[in-house]
């Protein structure tokens, strides 16, 4: 069951502090994002399967920022447990003023090499939950005419490579739709679609990444401050480096047939164990 009211650190006005949530908060990208909007002044929610380390990561920002932070443990493939984040997000007497979407995972295997049930988990991470916080979010920001919703995507959903592409596109597709909606109200969205990110995604779906070239590695921090820097600026999708934005053009305008060869090629830089 999820867990909530843990709190670390306080503000001298907590009340005037405005409110990022994050989930997937204890690594990664969504850590990066934690220690930005502490650092800038917002309290945190931070929304993670590990309650540990939920608990450290509140400490260290707490201490470090004097933010506020309250944590929600929850599995968001679990539909109560998601439940819980989206009642959070909706809850208009805590307003939240900022929704990362961030909690994702791999698989790694071919479409039917696993059980179906593992790739109906993947889609409830990477899809359902970010329908559920983002309609939560985007109705509660809409009443206030203010908030901004940023949806973690990727640029493999501008190519071809299994579920988690197909995903990743549903992410970025349905930001864009979201942000046309959202828009006259005051809300902003963004879809952050990254490279290869050096963090320990690829370890914990045992992806080893040996083969792929230095170039195509970006940093989480770089990652997460270009991000904001969009999102600052109105853009509605961020592409962080130029070389994966020029890289995005080409695939986006390049013929089908080309991205699914392309894609073949990089999925084969992938080893898998």
């Amino acid at each position: 069951m999820p867990t909530s009211g843990y709190r670390r650190g306080m503000t001298s006005d907590a009340a005037a502090a405005p409110v990022a949530l994050v989930t997937g908060a204890t690594a990664g990208i969504g850590l990066t994002f934690a220690r930005r909007y502490a650092a800038d002044g917002h309290d945190l929610v931070l929304v993670a399967r590990d309650e540990r380390r939920l608990k450290e990561v509140a400490d260290e920002l707490g201490s470090a920022h004097g933010c506020q932070v309250e944590v929600l443990r929850a599995d968001l493939s679990d539909r109560a447990q998601l439940q819980t984040v989206a009642d959070r997000l909706a809850d208009r007497a805590r307003p939240v003023d900022v929704l990362v979407n961030n909690a994702g995972f791999a698989l790694n295997r071919g479409f039917l090499d696993g059980d179906v049930a593992d790739e109906e988990g993947l889609l409830d991470v990477l899809c359902r939950a970010v329908l559920v916080l983002s309609h939560a979010a985007g109705g509660a920001m809409s009443e206030r005419h203010r908030g901004t919703i940023i949806n973690v995507s990727s640029v493999a959903g501008f190519v071809v490579m299994g579920t988690y592409s197909a995903a990743k596109a549903w992410v970025t597709t349905f930001s864009e739709g979201l942000w046309r909606e959202l828009r006259p109200h005051g809300v902003h969205v963004t879809a952050l679609c990254p490279g290869f990110t050096h963090t320990e995604f690829h370890q914990r779906a045992s992806i080893t990444m040996s083969r792929m070239p230095s170039i195509g590695w970006l940093d989480v921090d770089d990652v997460v401050d270009q991000c904001l820097a969009d999102v600052r600026r109105g853009k509605v999708v961020s592409v962080p480096s130029r070389r994966y934005a020029a890289l995005t053009f080409v695939v986006r305008h390049a013929p089908r047939a080309l991205v699914r060869r392309g894609s073949g090629s990089v999925s084969m830089r992938r080893n898998r164990h």
